[in-house]
């Protein structure tokens, strides 16, 4: 594990040393909290009813700046590292190393979560338990909460993983990852909370891979404290899409590298 310690250790470095862009993460994460702020204000004021769908406007704003910070810290940007290396032809050398790239990559960019970690997730959990004092339980609930944001980074780490492939065929990635942005933060309730969406489509979004990654763990938070049978199925469920994606990851990126050229060659 030394090799992978020292490869987190290089990220946090690196975040480090661009201190700049931390302030900037976290005033754009105050600015977009500010947004959604009013804008849910607004439309739980406009709802004839305090609970619209089963959420008070409190549990909708704990939910929506817990996925928030939850989405700068999960957010890995390995879709454009990936992007960059097979554009510059980079992606040849970290080939001819001894470790796997996805590995590397991987351990990598951790560096960066811890950081996010650290300026982000913690304040915000923080600064929420102190506001709304009982909306977050605090009992093994933090516990669960905590591996199931584990298994979400691997989910999404795939996800990124499989996307970042796709640049082998384009040679671009920016639309594509645009695309895998709008998609993952609506689907997994990073955006909207799920509850809100229509039954209908509430069904089709609860088989797909992306509620795994912040639905299930802010639920596991927020109402896992004693409901070991909902944490057990979401656990359950997280793990599988972890497998999945990952053995699909890997088949497709064997596939994808064997079209690498650089420099036309």
């Amino acid at each position: 594990m030394k090799k992978y310690f020292t490869l987190l250790k290089m990220g946090m470095m690196e975040d480090m040393h661009y201190r700049l862009s931390i302030f900037v993460r976290i005033l754009g994460n105050l600015l977009y909290l500010l947004i959604v702020y009013f804008l849910w204000k607004a439309i739980f004021a406009s709802s004839p009813s305090d609970t619209v769908n089963g959420m008070t406007f409190e549990s909708t704003l704990v939910y929506l700046v817990l996925a928030s910070a939850l989405y700068g810290f999960l957010e890995m940007y390995a879709v454009w590292e990936i992007g960059r290396n097979i554009q510059k032809g980079d992606i040849v050398l970290y080939l001819l190393k001894p470790m796997e790239y996805k590995s590397y990559l991987f351990w990598q960019l951790s560096g960066g979560l811890v950081m996010g970690f650290l300026t982000t997730v913690l304040p915000t959990f923080i600064i929420v338990f102190i506001v709304t004092g009982s909306t977050i339980p605090l009992g093994l609930n933090l516990l669960y909460f905590i591996f199931s944001v584990g298994i979400a980074m691997v989910i999404n780490y795939q996800i990124d993983f499989f996307v970042g492939s796709i640049c082998f065929f384009t040679e671009s990635i920016w639309g594509i990852n645009m695309m895998r942005q709008v998609i993952v933060l609506l689907l997994s309730g990073a955006t909207i909370p799920i509850a809100f969406f229509p039954e209908a489509f509430r069904k089709v979004v609860n088989v797909l891979p992306f509620v795994a990654i912040y639905d299930y763990p802010l639920n596991i938070l927020l109402h896992g404290d004693g409901d070991l049978v909902m944490v057990g199925r979401k656990l359950a469920v997280q793990l599988i899409w972890a497998i999945v994606l990952s053995v699909i990851s890997r088949l497709f990126w064997k596939a994808s590298v064997r079209r690498v050229t650089v420099n036309g060659g």
